[in-house]
């Protein structure tokens, strides 16, 4: 019963385990399978320079945070993690007017959005560089998709498109001089970015360890277990960064425990002087926590349990 319980998890992950995972995508680059049809990707970058155009300047003096959110995959449950955590950080670090949302639909509204993407990533990442005060300013990331063993998986309607490894995004910050940065990365073997993207100044975090799976991200979810853990539960919270992590990491183990699954072990990593810019903008933070929304995770362990009884 344990074994098909498992199982069950397993399926409502949606993990891209037969995705392929050859040293050879390590490599600089990402690894393109095929390219999205050209008018889609038209739309979308209409769609996010129009939304890149309203970007707030940032203000001299005053370290203002930059949210970037992408949902790399077409499956629903991203476009609405992506959508709720957009909000959260830009409430939690003070970035109304200055976040960038690719998460493109999430099969419930017909709100039209930039889907997140290999392109739209990368140019969002760059018009926020070209916004901020490199100096003073923060870009806060948050990505949420499929991932294996080489990288994230981008997907578009379930066909795997590219592997986006650790040295693509690395290149790409390093090429803004975005020294201040969160990147939070909850996807399968998102530990995997984690050497990478570490830097004296900067924080990453990460859903998984390199060698481990992550969970609930099943198509019909309104958030995986990392998600609602950390955005939808500890960053609604006023409390430190750090101190916020170790109470998703719990609420995973714990719900992981429930399901009898392997531990995802979530990941951290802060610079030591990443202090620098983070507590300011902490400083900011709302005094009154948010309250959770939408179905909670937990309840894809629940079905599988009360499926085997």
């Amino acid at each position: 019963m344990i074994a098909r319980l498992a199982r069950l998890i397993l399926l409502g992950a949606g993990l891209v385990l037969a995705s392929p995972a050859l040293p050879d995508q390590m490599s600089f680059g990402p690894m393109v399978q095929r390219a999205p049809s050209i008018g889609i990707t038209d739309m979308d970058r209409r769609r996010l320079a129009a939304a890149a155009d309203r970007l707030a300047p940032q203000r001299p003096g005053i370290a203002d945070a930059y949210v970037v959110v992408a949902a790399l995959d077409s499956d629903p449950v991203f476009g609405r993690e992506a959508r709720e955590a957009a909000r959260v950080l830009a409430r939690r670090y003070g970035a109304d007017g200055r976040t960038l949302l690719l998460a493109g639909g999430d099969g419930r509204t017909i709100e039209a959005l930039p889907r997140g993407s290999l392109e739209t990533l990368e140019t969002a990442i760059n018009r926020v560089a070209a916004v901020m005060d490199r100096q003073e300013d923060a870009l806060i990331l948050y990505i949420t998709a499929h991932g294996t063993p080489a990288g994230l998986a981008y997907r578009e309607q379930g066909e795997f498109l590219a592997t986006l490894p650790p040295t693509w995004l690395d290149y790409v910050l390093r090429h803004g001089r975005l020294r201040n940065r969160l990147v939070i990365i909850s996807a399968c073997f998102s530990g995997l970015f984690v050497p990478s993207l570490s830097t004296p100044e900067g924080a990453v975090i990460t859903a998984a360890a390199a060698d481990r799976t992550s969970f609930g991200c099943a198509s019909d979810n309104d958030w995986t277990f990392f998600g609602d853990a950390l955005i939808n539960h500890a960053l609604r919270k006023n409390q430190p960064l750090a101190t916020a992590f170790g109470e998703a990491k719990g609420l995973v183990g714990s719900w992981e425990a429930k399901g009898k699954l392997i531990p995802s072990n979530p990941q951290i990593a802060i610079g030591a002087q990443a202090a620098s810019w983070l507590r300011p903008i902490e400083a900011r933070m709302p005094k009154e926590a948010g309250a959770p929304v939408g179905r909670p995770s937990i309840e894809s362990i629940d079905l599988a349990i009360a499926a085997n009884h």
